[in-house]
């Protein structure tokens, strides 16, 4: 037998059933925080939504990766410093090498103001003089009408001797040693003749200046270092001091990058030698010391200008972690603000869902009492 509702009673059921499920739907809301939980909600808004929580989430491992990036460009920029640093100290050791004065033998003659073109006039031909390193000998022999540049070319001109024959700037004849040698002044010209350019028949000697020798072992110390200072500008395998390569991604898709390409940074490298060992001459050579000096200074040059490559690179990446930090967040808002609930909102509908709910009950209630009269009638109440 079916039963038969009055309109009443079916309008407040009905009505009972819309609250229930409104209040089903405001918990969820609440319960999960997120007004579309799923493409059932809101196909647009989820799918949106989705698309832009996956590019932030992309975006959060690339970057991740500038800190390497950063870190690697700070630790060669902290290996260049230390570098610098200790070519300041060689350099101030070279320099004070060059401050001390030089032992080597050098003669320097009596007369000034002479030129190139100044005539030996008192010689005969066929008179000599002779220098002498030790080793070897160079032999000038006078004939008419020549002059003091002729006796510097005899000098000069002698391959493997030791010994350089110069005018200074105020026209004096200048014989300095190229090495660790003594310098000899002989042959068959008079006392007289050896004097017209400011000369004596002697033997001037070599000697060690132990405090230059000193600053050129110092020195060495200052040129190991350097190398050992670049290796030691390694972070996590990368070393831009010793010729690594630098590759950093700025978006998910990799098609925005930075390569940073290394080179290797050495003593050898920028040219300076040792002054202890090897070819190095102790310091003993002015000469050699402002060629140390000259190559530091280069070498300080090359290294700025690195450091301030690198510093390019490292404000490149840090402006494009403050960029890509942003999008994340513009990315994060962006899907919050297509799938977050209003609470607030939410508990103010539930609590007026509840009030209905209540209300729509009474109504009910109300609704089936107006089919008693009729029961009472049949005796069924």
């Amino acid at each position: 037998m079916s039963v038969t509702l009055s309109a009443g009673v079916r309008a407040n059921v009905l009505a009972l059933r819309r609250t229930a499920e409104e209040m089903t739907q405001a918990q969820m809301r609440l319960a999960t925080g997120l007004r579309v939980n799923s493409a059932m909600d809101n196909p647009a808004a989820f799918f949106t939504a989705s698309a832009l929580t996956q590019k932030a989430a992309a975006l959060t491992v690339v970057n991740e990766s500038f800190g390497n990036a950063k870190q690697t460009l700070e630790a060669a920029t902290a290996g260049i410093e230390a570098v610098q640093s200790l070519i300041a100290n060689a350099r101030s050791l070279a320099s004070s090498a060059l401050a001390s004065p030089s032992t080597i033998a050098k003669v320097t003659g009596t007369v000034s103001g002479l030129t190139g073109a100044s005539l030996l006039s008192t010689y005969e031909p066929g008179d000599t003089i002779t220098v002498n390193d030790g080793t070897t000998t160079a032999t000038y022999t006078y004939a008419n009408g020549e002059t003091v540049q002729h006796f510097l070319d005899a000098v000069n001109n002698v391959v493997g001797l030791n010994v350089d024959a110069t005018l200074s700037s105020d026209g004096r004849v200048v014989l300095t040693a190229t090495s660790t040698n003594n310098i000899t002044i002989g042959g068959s010209t008079s006392v007289a003749e050896k004097a017209d350019i400011g000369l004596v028949a002697a033997t001037t000697t070599y000697t060690t200046n132990t405090t230059r020798q000193s600053l050129a072992q110092q020195f060495d110390t200052m040129h190991s270092q350097i190398d050992a200072a670049a290796r030691d500008a390694d972070y996590n395998g990368t070393n831009l001091l010793a010729g690594s390569t630098l590759s950093v991604t700025f978006n998910e898709t990799g098609t925005s990058s930075l390569t940073v390409a290394g080179s290797s940074v050495t003593a050898a490298g920028f040219g300076i030698g040792t002054a202890s060992s090897g070819a190095g001459g102790n310091f003993q050579f002015d000469s050699e010391i402002t060629s140390f000096i000259a190559a530091l200074d280069t070498a300080s040059a090359t290294l700025e200008a690195k450091a301030a490559a690198y510093q390019s690179s490292l404000d490149v990446v840090s402006t494009r972690e403050t960029f890509t930090d942003s999008m994340i967040q513009i990315m994060q808002t962006g899907a919050d603000d297509l799938q977050l609930a209003d609470t607030d909102q939410d508990s103010a509908l539930l609590l007026a869902l509840q009030a209905r709910q209540k209300l729509a009950g009474s109504a009910l209630s109300m609704a089936a009492q107006d089919s008693l009269p009729a029961l009472r009638l049949m005796g069924w109440t």
